[in-house]
């Protein structure tokens, strides 16, 4: 992911429209991020991961992590010959971590510290 370099944060009210259909009664997305064709949504209540497959993209497998379930996490920043930068969230259960990766046109600081709210509670 972020080949292309237009990972950018989406306005959370548009993708509280766009992903309506995933979210509960009362969920709110508080931040939202689009990766080259996935998207990364914080909600008010877990971590939705839109992972569209495939070259046409019309296959999405939907992942759910409750903030309950996330039992650590890294940034990685961007350096000076490697301009992505990569987030790592392991999940009770699970040795691997989920992986993403973001562009230079994402603060990484900002998912982090977004995450960091919901994780802490």
């Amino acid at each position: 992911m972020g080949l292309f370099g237009n990972a950018h944060a989406v306005d959370p009210a548009s993708a509280q429209q766009e992903f309506a259909r995933l979210l509960g009664q009362g969920e709110q997305v508080h931040a939202a991020y689009l990766l080259v064709r996935d998207t990364i949504l914080f909600t008010d209540r877990r971590l939705v991961l839109v992972d569209k497959q495939g070259i046409t993209g019309k296959k999405v497998e939907y992942h759910s992590i409750p903030y309950r379930s996330i039992t650590h996490f890294a940034v990685e920043t961007a350096g000076t010959f490697d301009l992505d930068a990569e987030l790592k969230i392991w999940i009770s259960g699970s040795p691997a971590p989920v992986e993403k990766t973001f562009t230079k046109g994402v603060d990484i600081y900002e998912v982090q510290a977004i995450l960091t709210q919901f994780v802490a509670r």
